[in-house]
């Protein structure tokens, strides 16, 4: 072959090659794959959110009002009862033969005060007849007041004893449920022994622990949105019925209480999720969180202007449900980076494809 030829075939091969790659480095990287999103306006609720616990309201432990042997049980851990149902009788029968003996005293009482008021009358017209002296009758009247006053006294005991028989029954002060039994058949019981623990789950109270940083936007009355594991998809409100005067030694937590009525799907000791509403913003700019990236110049989301990305310095706010407010460094309607705005620059070509189904998509507005 002639070598001239040779050499400037090589030689055109070369000049190619660099042309080339002097285009592609013209060209400049390949564009970056993202889905977008728009910064809405909506309203957006400001909230303090924690992990809570319930309690009973009502759950008394159910002590012994008289001293004896215990006869029958009626009532086991795990029984609903209602108001007024019989758990467990206590043997009556001592009150019982007490309490005959005070009645027959009030009887002998009554007639002897009968008997006195008789005599009274009498003597009165004894006296008004001249036969017996004034301070006899007057002696006579005492004796009637006295008799009147035993009376009053034996009433009050023979009521004390219908009352010791009847406490012999021991009676549910509240519909619950029996937590624990803690007397059987035969134990011998003293007054105020416990003998049941009931617990009645119809009205709650959720223990909510907040960091004490957030006690200045904590505040009696605030509304509160609390949902639980044990009852999926519902939503329960109430509101903040008080907040512990204390913060707590061990986790410096402040203790928010709300009381809430319970449909029969709540138990006490259970978990909520609770959220306290602390301000509702009619016309907040929000976008989901994973538009909003950390970068050395602080906080930015990535607008899609012209097929490139325009980086923004923004200004967060709260945080809610996976969406960030907005306060500052975007307008309304602007289209930013979602999915891969991690891997951007300013000025970097994006490629927008659709976002892939249950992706995040524009904040809807806040109930109010």
């Amino acid at each position: 072959m002639n070598k001239p030829l040779l050499a400037v075939a090589c030689a055109a091969v070369l000049v190619s090659a660099c042309g080339k790659k002097a285009e592609e480095k013209k060209a400049g990287p390949p564009p970056t794959l993202i889905t977008v999103t728009q910064v809405q306006s909506a309203a957006f609720e400001v909230a303090e959110e924690t992990l809570g616990s319930l309690e009973a309201l009502v759950d008394p432990k159910i002590g012994a009002e008289v001293a004896g042997k215990v006869v029958k049980v009626l009532a086991t851990a795990g029984k609903a009862v209602r108001r007024g149902d019989t758990l467990a009788v206590i043997d009556a029968a001592d009150f019982a033969l007490q309490n005959r003996a005070e009645q027959a005293e009030v009887k002998r009482l009554e007639a002897l005060l009968v008997q006195q008021e008789k005599l009274v009358e009498r003597q009165q017209t004894l006296v008004a007849k001249g036969f017996v002296s004034q301070n006899a009758a007057d002696d006579v009247k005492a004796q009637r007041t006295a008799i009147a006053e035993q009376l009053t006294a034996a009433r009050a005991r023979a009521d004390i004893g219908s009352r010791s028989v009847g406490k012999t029954h021991v009676t549910a002060p509240a519909d619950g449920v029996i937590e624990n039994q803690l007397v059987s058949p035969g134990d011998y019981v003293k007054l105020g022994d416990p003998l049941f623990q009931l617990v009645s789950n119809q009205k709650l109270r959720a223990h909510l622990p907040f960091p004490e940083a957030a006690a200045p936007r904590l505040a009696k009355g605030q509304p509160v949105r609390l949902t639980s594991p044990q009852a999926p998809g519902k939503v329960f409100e109430g509101r903040i019925a008080d907040i512990r005067p204390s913060v707590a030694d061990g986790s410096r937590a402040i203790d928010v209480l709300v009381d809430l009525d319970n449909d029969g799907s709540l138990k006490a000791g259970g978990t909520v999720n609770a959220a306290v509403q602390i301000a509702l913003r009619d016309n907040a700019l929000v976008v989901p969180e994973q538009s909003v990236v950390l970068r050395p110049v602080g906080k930015v989301v990535y607008a899609v202007v012209d097929g490139k990305a325009q980086q923004r310095v923004v200004q967060v706010g709260a945080k809610r449900g996976g969406r960030i407010e907005l306060l500052a460094g975007v307008a309304a309607g602007e289209t930013v980076a979602l999915d891969g705005a991690g891997f951007l620059t300013n000025g970097a070509p994006v490629t927008v494809r659709e976002a892939p189904q249950g992706a995040a998509k524009p904040a809807a507005p806040a109930a109010k």
